[in-house]
């Protein structure tokens, strides 16, 4: 008899391999809800300032409007490690307790954004350092507006100074 032609009976070869050649591993389904309210932003947030913002064309900000807020944010001695950038027009459903929650922001910035669209259950005008349920907004003009307009660019600078202390 050779070693070649062996032949094993159905019992030889199941005492033989009792136990799965392959494991099998459970692997669960993230949560697609969960995921979907996870706030995507640009920045570190290390300093919880959230800066929301509306620009249709770009991820988070157009190079030009990004290159003016680094400069307000020099001017407050802040930097994108200090705060997180949201753009609201491509992330829908954001509200004031998602943020309070997921960021844990202390001051938030609103350029071109209503309090309602945050469903905020408060309206202020721009330009009026609001406080509610610990966390301080302000609300402006769109970042390219206010490039353009040296008097919004004054209002602005007077309410960053009082907001940030400078």
């Amino acid at each position: 008899m050779s070693l070649d032609n062996i032949q094993l009976t159905p019992i030889l070869w199941q005492n033989l391999y009792k136990h799965a050649l392959i494991q099998e591993k459970k692997i669960q389904a993230s949560d697609p809800i969960a995921n979907a309210n996870t706030i995507p932003f640009l920045g570190n947030n290390k300093k919880m300032i959230t800066l929301l913002v509306h620009d249709e064309e770009a991820i988070y900000l157009s190079d030009a409007s990004l290159k003016f807020l680094l400069g307000i944010l020099s001017a407050c001695k802040l930097s994108m490690d200090d705060i997180a950038l949201v753009n609201l027009s491509k992330n829908n459903g954001i509200t004031h307790d998602l943020i309070h929650t997921q960021l844990q922001s202390e001051k938030i910035l609103m350029f071109d954004v209503e309090p309602s669209e945050l469903l905020l259950p408060l309206q202020f005008p721009r330009y009026q350092i609001q406080g509610f349920n610990n966390q301080t907004y302000l609300s402006a003009p769109a970042l390219n507006t206010l490039e353009q307009d040296k008097a919004e660019k004054l209002k602005l600078w007077n309410c960053l100074k009082q907001l940030f202390g400078i």
